[in-house]
């Protein structure tokens, strides 16, 4: 009788720590554990750790509490400017309520996802191209208020969403790498015209300053020489001065007014005798004048008398005048240096 007994007890000792077994359920520390007992929410979350349900009458869902990275599918649209893109994104979510979580939504991830795919299509029809390769934070945020408004209702909370690639048409990539070209190119000529002005304002200071000394310009002049000199190549510079340059000016401008009363003397055959004396009278002085101006120019004594009126030949006076001028200057000693050199 009392073996009996002891094995009644012993069996029904083993059912109980069955039963117990059974009913112990263990929630994880990133885990909230919802109870529902006949089908209803009793009570509040479960916390982390070890907790106790009745079997076959309760029974325990465990949520998961950590933040969810779901990629949003690539969505393909128009724009608000007509250019075709292909756009995909990302989101970050986590369940601030459980129990909303199983209660309100049959699936709160698939929802999201949905969510976040229909919004992002809205995004990419309410913006311009450039907004979506160059002002993303806003299209983020605004992306993120419009899939955080419905998933507070179903106990979920965003907290981020970001925009990854947005994919182009090869003709619009074309098209944006001529547009970056010809930027680049008109502030490239841009900044050249800048310098070219920087430039000529340095210059107009230097040619200003040198004026002041001539004696700089000549140095100048001896600088450059040397650096020509330096290299070792086959080039000959011969300096010119400036001023026979405005002598030659001058000349031209001198012997057009002889040139055209000649024609004119020619022309009137009836005054003959008159005409060459004044011809050459003018084309004395014209000549005079000429060696007169490139002796100042050159530094040497002007030519007069004989010299100067055989210069004035009446049918090239200006060619005359010019020859008689170099032939009768005395050569310096540092230009006969050079020209033997």
């Amino acid at each position: 009788m009392i073996q009996e007994l002891l094995g009644a007890l012993a069996a029904a000792a083993s059912v109980g720590v069955v039963y117990v077994a059974m009913g112990a359920r263990v929630v994880k520390q990133y885990e909230r554990g919802v109870l529902f007992r006949l089908g209803r929410l009793t009570g509040g979350l479960r916390a982390p750790g070890l907790t106790m349900v009745i079997p076959f009458v309760d029974r325990l869902h465990k949520v998961n509490m950590q933040i969810v990275t779901m990629p949003i599918p690539a969505q393909e649209g128009i724009t608000r400017d007509n250019v075709t893109v292909r756009v995909d994104a990302v989101v970050y979510f986590r369940v601030a309520d459980p129990a909303s979580a199983l209660v309100k939504v049959e699936d709160y991830k698939f929802a999201v996802s949905q969510m976040a795919q229909t919004s992002l299509r809205s995004i990419i029809g309410k913006s311009d191209l450039d907004d979506l390769l160059s002002n993303r934070e806003m299209l983020n945020q605004g992306l993120e208020l419009m899939i955080d408004s419905p998933a507070v209702g179903w106990g979920v909370q965003v907290d981020r969403v970001e925009i990854k690639d947005v994919s182009l048409p090869d003709t619009m990539k074309r098209s944006m790498a001529r547009q970056a070209e010809a930027d680049r190119e008109r502030r490239a000529r841009i900044i050249n015209a800048d310098a070219e002005l920087q430039a000529s304002k340095k210059l107009a200071e230097a040619a200003e300053q040198m004026s002041d000394q001539p004696a700089a310009l000549q140095l100048r002049l001896l600088q450059t020489v040397m650096a020509v000199a330096a290299e070792k190549n086959s080039t000959l510079v011969l300096p010119i001065p400036v001023e026979l340059l405005h002598f030659l000016e001058r000349g031209a401008q001198t012997t057009t007014p002889n040139s055209a009363g000649g024609r004119s003397a020619t022309a009137a055959p009836g005054k003959a005798d008159a005409a060459p004396t004044a011809q050459t009278a003018s084309n004395g002085d014209a000549a005079q004048q000429a060696i007169t101006t490139v002796a100042d120019a050159l530094g040497a004594p002007a030519v007069t008398g004989p010299a100067a009126e055989q210069a004035a030949v009446p049918d090239a006076p200006g060619t005359a005048a010019v020859t008689e001028a170099r032939t009768e200057r005395p050569v310096p000693n540092g230009e006969a240096g050079a020209a033997s050199g």
